[in-house]
């Protein structure tokens, strides 16, 4: 028997068509485009066959885990406990969608709502969505809500000021999603140490929001930033990007006058993917919650005073007129997220303090040790770090990275790659897996290069 219905069946439909012809139904195609040979592909395999062929290929990749690595520029390798995986592989979550029936959906509903509380409590402001698709495009959705809440009754219409040192392909990912639209974007100026500039920030008082880091793209937590809100005022939203983890001891933007929180969600959950999926994390105040992307599950009691879940706000086109829908995030990125609220269930706030002061204590030891190599020099020596800092070199960033990778170390990232004029400039990151040999041979490993330099 066929496995496949239609097949046998071709001439049917061609006569159904009106056509004779497997050439004829193509014929709209160029004859000197249209390939006349079959493909040069090898032969049908077993399966054997194909998981010998899959192993050997597999074989040839390196792994994070098969040699130190220092590499972050965006995503962690935080350690995932294997029962996350073990949960997300539950039919009843792998194969979820968006719960469009709440009354057969209360157990996704209520994993949805718990995940939005955790955000809400890690960032400490009152509403948080499920979720976005990575940190650059929560970035991207929070800037374009509060241009929607503060349009009207901002001095400087139509305006946003973005941090100097947004990582490009997230500046990259906000223009696109504004430049539709007449918004103008302004770079919101840094000093040459890192460290906001205040008299920049002056001038962004009155736009319609102003987006920084929290740490930045060298890992500095600024302390400036805390009186970012007192500067710019309460008729511009404050829009401040987050590493989630660093949350677990360093104070929440919520405390400190953030309107809107974005970041990336992907050390909770799951590891780096080289590309997806991960999710966005995104959180906001009361005001903003009408204008916000995506989807809140809410919280109710049903005439029998049971608890009760459902999707409260949806502003999707999926969900509403299409001319009327405030978000562009249409695929479901719950799975992730929700593996994400595993893993912090799993940690508690006790877990992820103690994450995150390992994270700390591993950046602070790394630093410490590259620091001291004759040759290098901190981007900011006085800076206090969050699993990434900068350093500057005597020669190019991409020398000494392929130096360190021959001798079995992923030695960072090239800033040059970012930003022009930054080629001698790397990107070192740590995380509570980094241990003390990981650490003697990526500074045995540079001082080495630097012997090379020097000659």
């Amino acid at each position: 028997m066929d496995q496949l219905p239609n097949l046998g069946r071709e001439q049917e439909m061609l006569s159904e068509m009106g056509m004779s012809s497997i050439d004829e139904l193509f014929s709209d195609i160029p004859a000197d485009i249209r390939r006349d040979t079959p493909l040069p592909l090898r032969g049908p395999q077993s399966e054997e066959e194909i998981w010998a062929d899959a192993q050997r290929l597999l074989g040839a990749n390196v792994s994070l885990d098969d040699r130190p690595s220092f590499l972050a520029a965006g995503l962690a390798r935080n350690f995932v406990p294997t029962m996350v995986g073990m949960l997300a592989t539950r039919g009843e979550f792998l194969t979820s969608y968006t719960p469009y029936q709440p009354e057969v959906s209360q157990g996704m509903l209520q994993a949805m709502w718990e995940f939005q509380t955790m955000v809400s409590e890690l960032v400490g402001l009152p509403v948080a969505n499920v979720s976005m698709y990575d940190a650059s495009t929560a970035a991207a959705e929070a800037i374009t809500c509060a241009v929607r809440v503060h349009r009207r009754k901002s001095s400087q219409k139509n305006v946003v000021y973005v941090s100097m040192f947004v990582p490009p392909q997230r500046f990259e990912v906000i223009r696109n999603y504004t430049q539709g639209s007449g918004l103008e974007i302004r770079i919101l100026e840094h000093l040459e140490d890192g460290h906001i500039d205040m008299n920049s920030a002056a001038e962004a008082a009155g736009c319609c929001a102003v987006y920084v880091e929290q740490p930045s793209a060298f890992g500095i937590l600024d302390p400036g930033l805390m009186d970012l809100k007192e500067v710019i005022g309460e008729e511009t939203a404050l829009i401040v990007g987050v590493d989630a983890v660093s949350l677990g001891i360093v104070e929440p933007p919520g405390s400190w006058g953030a309107d809107i929180v974005v970041g990336e969600g992907q050390p909770f959950g799951i590891g780096p993917t080289a590309g997806g999926p991960i999710y966005g994390i995104f959180a906001c105040g009361e005001g903003y919650t009408r204008q916000m992307p995506g989807r809140i599950v809410g919280l109710t009691r049903d005439v029998d005073k049971k608890r009760a879940f459902t999707l409260t706000l949806s502003t999707r086109e999926q969900h509403i007129r299409r001319h009327r829908a405030t978000s562009n995030i249409c695929s479901n990125e719950t799975l992730i997220a929700l593996m994400g609220a595993m893993h912090m269930a799993l940690l508690g706030p006790r877990g992820i303090e103690r994450l995150a002061l390992r994270v700390a204590s591993a950046t602070e030891a790394t630093k410490r040790a590259v620091a001291s190599i004759d040759g290098i020099e901190l981007v900011d020596p006085r800076a206090c770090n969050f699993r990434e800092f900068a350093v500057k070199l005597p020669g190019e960033a991409s020398d000494a990275l392929a130096y360190l990778d021959a001798n079995g170390v992923l030695g960072g990232f090239d800033l040059g790659v970012w930003w022009e004029g930054m080629s001698t400039c790397l990107l070192i990151g740590a995380d509570e897996r980094t241990s003390e040999s990981d650490i003697e041979a990526l500074t045995a490993g540079l001082s080495s290069w630097l012997e090379g330099v020097g000659s």
